[in-house]
């Protein structure tokens, strides 16, 4: 099994009836290792707050609320940039092979897990990896401008000339 870069390891046991809240907060080694893992150039904070409550047959419903600095890659310019991802957010940790297959995207997402242990950290990471933008830009960035080529200049343009004279 692959260790987590960032791995916050919390037993079932300590969550009473009256739930629990915990705050996981990621150090720069597993900031640093956990940006390799996303394919960002840097991950400069990372915090996530929970609030779990005990459900049935080993289910633990979840809220969490997950702050971010991060730097970016920009897709127009190339250029990094900071950027913060705050994002508030639901999941059911559940016994492992007992998830439910939901295709519905608006449904409550279910992190399986094993034993009697839930990992606050990975499942954080997992989050953030959710509300990443697949196409990043710096504020401001716009697409330079695009000059067509002259198309009296093309091989086709030649071709259709010659076709008139035919």
């Amino acid at each position: 099994m692959i260790e987590p870069e960032f791995s916050r390891p919390l037993p079932i046991e300590r969550i009473r009836a009256g739930g629990h809240e915990e705050t996981v907060t990621a150090t720069q080694a597993e900031r640093e290792r956990l940006a390799l893992r996303l394919g960002i150039p840097a991950l400069l904070a990372l915090s996530c707050r929970w609030r779990l409550r005990p459900g049935t047959a080993g289910r633990v419903e979840a809220s969490g609320h997950i702050s971010a600095r991060l730097v970016r890659d920009c897709v127009l310019t190339l250029e990094p940039f900071n950027t913060e991802s705050v994002e508030d957010f639901q999941v059911v940790f559940v016994p492992a092979g007992t998830e439910i297959d939901d295709e519905d995207p608006e449904s409550v997402d279910e992190v399986p897990y094993g034993g009697v242990v839930i990992d606050l950290g990975e499942a954080a990471s997992e989050q953030l990896a959710l509300t990443l933008d697949p196409y990043p830009q710096k504020p401001g960035a716009v697409l330079p401008e695009f000059d067509p080529p002259d198309e009296s200049a093309s091989p086709f343009a030649a071709l259709a000339r010659r076709a008139k004279d035919v």
